[in-house]
């Protein structure tokens, strides 16, 4: 039985929602595990509200991670 060109979309669309999943669970564990055992003395969200500039940074830098690695996914 073939596949249809429509159905072949579909399944490729699929692999790579699944893939993209898979890849913001890995992230958000990893940014979890990093702020728990590495910068454990430093409550970032706690110091982004006290204005601490480079706190903001950091944050948004892992941020952007995720978000390019779902781009990437996606694409």
């Amino acid at each position: 039985m073939e596949i249809s060109s429509f159905g072949q979309m579909l399944q490729y669309y699929g692999i790579n929602i699944a893939y993209a999943v898979i890849a913001l669970v890995i992230s958000v564990i990893a940014l979890v595990l990093i702020d728990k055992f590495i910068y454990r003395k430093i409550d970032f969200i706690e110091e982004i509200r006290d204005g601490n500039i480079a706190a903001a940074i950091f944050y948004s830098t892992l941020l952007l991670f995720v978000g390019v690695v779902v781009a990437i996914a996606l694409s």
